[in-house]
């Protein structure tokens, strides 16, 4: 046996090891995808072991997440970060080793994959944020490639159609899909459900496409050679391949896609491809020499690599791009009060002063811009030109969150990314992902209420705001004004621990005191205070647009005998992390407490609400401030509020 089909067969055995010790996972597409993963790792991923984090490596990423046992077994026989105990620990508490690939656990895990299709469009985010940078900062310096393994499944899930497409159209040359084309899903052959010419598909999209046996490892190894010798577009190899290859009984069924495959079968594949049946987490010598021949040759092109940036204008450049976004580079807005304006046009100004003070911010919009105000000064990423600071996503919404979670995750670019928010519904799985991988993208979303008007209910956003709150880790911010806009928005490049949603109006709201609004950078904070006038208190807690509604029922609930309080809440994950002290001193418990908010209600429960003004009902096709005043979103609605839940 030639050390190369060693370590092939050592990952098929590692693979039925693991999951069988777990009685849990998916085992048939390690042994299907054995060969692609030798031949790719020991032939061709530019990676160091003694530097994972070496900003020029190449990305793998395992979009097929569900045969996560693939790339745990590969990691360890290149001497990366996964130890074998780790491995015998595969599914359980506390293991790096998790049931699908999660980013942040161990080093060489470049994403958070199992939702199909989402591996795959980090890719191309990867590729594009490799372009950015190496059109950007230098071609000597940034020169890798992205590596996608992906199944039948990442390609019926829609959100890799809008990626590949895009990917196609933008030429992204140095990225390389390895397609598990097995023709098995869990309910059975695909057949049943998915019958097309995926490379025509392709080729449609503008990629460079071949079909090879995925077991044959010269094929495998001249086809990625091909990929990586065609510059001009990003390209699929179709990997024809049998689940579970060499299971006598379970071979090419889809009884081999999640569940253990039986110690009598495991022992049967083991004599069939000449391993020891009796042997169980074990790897021959020979297997990790195969893995690591080019140790030292990797490190060499390393270490030169740290010299050159070491040497370099443009290294320091590139090494300052993979730092966190230095805020005090930013001439932060500040807006006069009185006079009116939009949030999304007080946005625009914003991140046009970020991207003055900050080169590598990029991002764009869902075919948008012109609504969304995000067009920056510095031209388009293009398919001829990537110098560019705007990115044209096109009409993918869930392609371009997903795609700017690979642009985060690659380094070298803060990104953000714009539609309207009704559509925030059709990119929720990839914003989940950024929370689950705590990474700090900036989502953009205008035109955030009924007050979007003629457009009708299915552009008038009722309950996204309160299910994004849903979120863990998602900060959703909805400033009330211009100088609270730029407040938020300094809130959101400052923080580095998970994402953020913006959201904008497209109406114009009045100016509030830019010094008062400092108080948006807590969360929460009182815009307008009791004046000691009545006996009896309350308090309006309102956000976005609603601030200023509720500065207007002051004078009404004066005149009932009521002492107002207004406090603007742009950020309620924000607030909830504020000591208590502060909590308390914004929104005491004993005193009447109404929220108002052009939203579903349910989610004001907690801060001492009593009742709370709101939409339980989809919007209406008329102009925004008729559609406001039929769904009792007025004044005198917020009067009616303060006298039923009164605290007695």
């Amino acid at each position: 046996m030639t050390p190369e089909q060693r370590a092939v067969n050592t990952i098929k055995c590692l693979g039925m090891d693991a999951v069988q010790q777990a009685n849990s996972g998916h085992p048939g597409m390690v042994m299907g995808m054995a060969e692609i993963a030798t031949v790719l790792w020991s032939d061709f991923v530019k990676y160091d072991p003694n530097d994972a984090h070496w900003m020029d490596r190449d990305r793998v990423v395992l979009s097929n997440g569900h045969g996560s046992m693939l790339l745990y077994a590969a990691l360890h026989l290149s001497g990366q970060s996964i130890s074998m105990e780790d491995i015998k620990q595969f599914r359980q508490w506390g293991a790096v080793t998790a049931g699908h690939p999660e980013y942040g656990y161990a080093d060489g895990i470049e994403t958070t994959t199992g939702p199909l299709g989402q591996g795959f469009a980090n890719g191309v985010g990867m590729a594009m944020a490799e372009r950015w940078l190496r059109e950007n900062v230098s071609t000597d310096l940034v020169d890798h490639y992205t590596y996608v393994m992906c199944g039948d499944g990442c390609l019926m899930e829609g959100v890799s159609a809008e990626a590949a497409s895009l990917a196609g159209h933008l030429k992204l040359g140095k990225m390389i899909v390895l397609y598990d084309d097995n023709n098995i899903t869990i309910d059975g052959r695909t057949d049943i459900a998915f019958g097309e010419d995926v490379c025509a598909r392709f080729e449609a999209y503008g990629w460079h496409t071949m079909r090879i046996d995925g077991h044959d490892k010269d094929a495998i190894r001249a086809a990625i050679q091909a990929g990586k010798d065609k510059a001009d577009k990003p390209t699929l190899i179709a990997c024809k391949t049998i689940i579970a290859k060499d299971a006598p009984n379970k071979a090419d069924s889809s009884s081999a896609h999640g569940s253990p495959l039986g110690e009598e079968e495991i022992r049967a594949v083991k004599i069939a491809i000449g391993m020891d049946p009796d042997e169980k987490f074990i790897v021959h010598d020979d297997a990790y020499a195969h893995f690591r021949r080019r140790h030292a040759e990797l490190s060499a092109e390393r270490e030169a690599w740290n010299q050159n940036v070491a040497a370099s204008e443009a290294g320091a450049k590139l090494v300052q791009y993979h730092e966190a976004p230095d805020v005090s580079a930013v001439d932060w807005p500040v807006f006069e009060e009185g006079g009116s304006i939009a949030t999304r046009s007080s946005s625009h100004k914003v991140l046009t002063a970020i991207a003055a003070g900050i080169p590598n911010f990029i991002g764009g919009s869902a075919d948008l811009a012109g609504s969304n105000k995000t067009k920056l000064a510095g031209g388009d990423c293009s398919r001829d030109s990537f110098v560019g600071r705007n990115i044209h996503f096109g009409v993918r919404e869930h392609g371009m969150a997903a795609i700017s979670n690979g642009l985060i995750l690659h380094g070298g670019v803060h990104p953000f990314c714009a539609t309207f928010l009704v559509f925030h519904d059709y990119m929720r799985p990839s914003v989940r992902l950024s929370a689950i991988m705590h990474q700090p993208v900036n989502y953009i979303y205008t035109h955030d209420s009924i007050f979007v008007g003629e457009d009708g209910p299915t552009h008038q956003p009722v309950e996204q705001i309160e299910s994004m709150r849903l979120i863990p880790g998602l900060w959703v911010m909805r400033p009330a004004d211009a100088n609270e806009s730029s407040v938020m928005w300094k809130v959101a490049m400052e923080r580095r621990d998970g994402p953020n949603a913006l959201c904008f109006t497209r109406q114009n709201l009045p100016i509030m005191n830019p010094e008062l609004t400092q108080g948006a950078a807590r969360g929460a904070y009182v815009v307008r205070d009791f004046d000691g006038s009545q006996t009896k208190q309350c308090i309006l807690l309102a956000t976005g647009s609603e601030v200023s509604l509720a500065l207007q029922a002051v004078d009404s609930l004066t005149a009932e005998g009521w002492d107002v309080r207004v406090v603007s809440m742009p950020c309620r994950e924000l607030f909830a992390v504020q000591d208590a002290t502060y909590q308390a001193s914004v929104l005491p418990r004993d005193v009447t407490t109404i929220a108002v908010e052009a939203g579903v209600r349910q989610g004001w429960t907690g801060f001492g609400v009593r009742g709370a003004l709101g939409l339980d009902r989809f919007g209406a096709s008329a102009p925004g401030t008729i559609v406001a005043e039929k769904l009792g979103l007025h004044v005198k609605g917020i009067v009616e509020q303060v006298l039923k839940n009164t605290l007695q």
